[in-house]
């Protein structure tokens, strides 16, 4: 059975049919479901799919491009949320200096205090980065060398992924991999251990093709084992047993 280690079926995109589109996950070979949160506003509902569905778990963290809504007592909150049964995971949290709705020394400082949650906790954090490679990559070398997780939606050169395989981390293979122009991605994934990868879908956003462009869910997952297979030389099947191991490892599910 597939896990989907990144969604976000809190999203409006989903209301309309959230119900049944989750109903039909494990008819169609789909295990377990981890849902991050983004945004402050996000976190009730991320426990609430927790408690509505079995197989849907959560994370509950700050997206870089929401920390200006942070503050100690939020961060307070936070903590007692990811003690729930159910959130296996601090997430998403990182840098993003593509849309650079916050400021860099803003988005630095929540990162590492979330970073420092996780530390606390004893979470596995799930980690988002967009245009900050060398800053995300200092910080978790500094403040990330103890904890494990995984580098979600990762977009760096295949050296860089090797470097966070190093420190424990795995990385995160969506539907860019079945891109034309998903050029970095493929070769990142020819090159890091099956071992150290993991399926997510980001949904509802970067579809797989066929469905490049259409509201992602995790039903477009066989899409995305498929490509990994074709790169490793191995079965799409191995591809999901491999990768739903590494997941139950590393959220302990």
């Amino acid at each position: 059975m597939i896990i989907d280690t990144h969604a976000h079926y809190d999203d409006e995109q989903f209301d309309a049919d959230r119900e049944a589109l989750l109903g039909m996950m494990q008819e169609n070979g789909i295990g377990k479901i981890v849902n991050a949160s983004a945004a402050i506003s996000s976190w009730d509902s991320v426990i609430e799919l927790t408690r509505r569905y079995p197989f849907v778990y959560g994370m509950i963290g700050v997206h870089p491009d929401e920390v200006g809504g942070l503050d100690e007592e939020k961060l307070f909150r936070m903590e007692q949320l990811l003690k729930e049964e159910k959130i296996v995971a601090v997430g998403e949290i990182g840098l993003d200096y593509y849309w650079d709705q916050e400021s860099h020394d803003v988005q630095k400082k929540w990162f590492v205090r979330q970073l420092e949650l996780a530390e606390k906790l004893g979470k596995p954090v799930n980690i988002h980065s967009r245009d900050a490679a060398a800053d995300t990559m200092e910080i978790m070398r500094e403040y990330g060398k103890r904890l494990r997780g995984i580098i979600h939606c990762y977009s760096y050169s295949p050296e860089m992924a090797a470097e966070y395989v190093k420190m424990g981390y795995s990385i995160g293979i969506g539907g860019v991999v079945t891109f034309k122009n998903g050029r970095k991605l493929k070769e990142t994934v020819q090159e890091v251990p099956i071992e150290s990868l993991v399926l997510e879908t980001d949904c509802p956003y970067l579809s797989p093709e066929p469905n490049r462009g259409k509201r992602n869910s995790s039903l477009n997952l066989k899409y995305v084992a498929a490509a990994i297979a074709e790169l490793k030389g191995i079965t799409p099947e191995e591809v999901i047993q491999i990768t739903s191991e590494n997941a139950e490892r590393i959220y302990g599910i």
